[in-house]
């Protein structure tokens, strides 16, 4: 019974990325805010209904600290991804940031001394390599846009290049709270999965009402979150997607987990056809090579 389950989740994390990027205009300053306020009271809504009403599990408050270090890392990961996808193509941005996996394989080989297998090095070199070209051939459609003459150089071409920084620090922090992960669920077994989960989305929750907060007494923004369509559907379907991972990796992790980290695919055909996003070869060449890799780690990873 595990390949619905990673089906659904493949489809669900492709989707989620798609209505990010929608919902995330360069032109509203603070987009990126209102993706966390959504995601946040989602997530809160999902420990409700589903932990406590439908399956009454008790929950310890405490534990809301014990994991707040794993939970912030989750959760500045996603901030910074929100605001860098105001700047950078989906299809560019989900493949990096899906390289996390990299980064928590050197981790665990630097810090826990665990053991490379000689293909998983080649994997984390393929990443690294490829989110440098990346960068570099962003930089170069921002010169060939600056050299067509007569022409105003597109705000996306001025500030992409840069802002490709933002799915690489998006990457390097989810890794590290997905290496805490480790050792608070395996290695030292400090919580059992449901209070972790629990603890994680309440935290979601707690940062959405101080932001929230922030928005209408700070900055005097009143945020209707009725109004707020495509980024309430891009926390849906993330939130689905994290309920329906679970039961896949229980199923069969070794096939579900390569099989999942390839969903920057999905990001990528939805933003071709819903947000014309359209690549060079050599950009879609990289991103292949890439989810390539992230599909090797995710197998070692399983």
């Amino acid at each position: 019974m595990w390949f619905l389950p990673a089906l659904i989740t493949l489809l669900a994390w492709g989707t989620a990325d798609l209505f990010y990027k929608m919902g995330n205009n360069q032109d509203e300053k603070d987009s990126a805010l209102k993706t966390v306020i959504m995601v946040g009271l989602v997530m809160g809504l999902h420990v409700i209904g589903y932990y406590w009403l439908y399956q009454g599990i008790n929950y310890d408050w405490k534990n809301i600290l014990v994991y707040l270090p794993v939970s912030s890392m989750y959760i500045l990961s996603m901030a910074v991804g929100y605001f860098g996808l105001r700047y950078i193509e989906v299809s560019i941005s989900s493949p990096i940031s899906n390289s996390s996996g990299a980064f928590v394989v050197l981790m665990s080989f630097f810090f826990m001394h665990a053991t490379m297998k000689p293909l998983q090095w080649f994997a984390v070199i393929i990443i690294i390599i490829g989110m440098f070209l990346l960068g570099v051939f962003e930089k170069h459609e921002a010169d060939a846009e600056f050299k067509r003459e007569g022409k105003v150089i597109d705000k996306k071409y001025r500030i992409s290049a840069i802002a490709i920084i933002f799915p690489i620090i998006y990457a390097l922090l989810d890794a590290t709270g997905t290496y805490l992960d480790g050792v608070y669920l395996d290695y030292r077994k400090i919580l059992p999965e449901d209070q972790a989960n629990m603890s994680y989305e309440l935290t979601f929750l707690i940062v959405a009402i101080i932001v929230w907060l922030y928005l209408k007494f700070v900055k005097k923004e009143t945020v209707n979150v009725f109004k707020e369509r495509t980024l309430g559907l891009a926390a849906i379907f993330e939130t689905l997607g994290q309920f329906f991972y679970v039961g896949a990796m229980a199923g069969n992790s070794i096939i579900a987990a390569p099989m999942i980290a390839s969903y920057s695919i999905v990001s990528i055909i939805l933003a071709r056809i819903f947000i014309k996003e359209k690549l060079n070869t050599k950009q879609y060449i990289v991103v292949a090579f890439i989810m390539l890799a992230i599909a090797i780690l995710g197998f070692y990873d399983a």
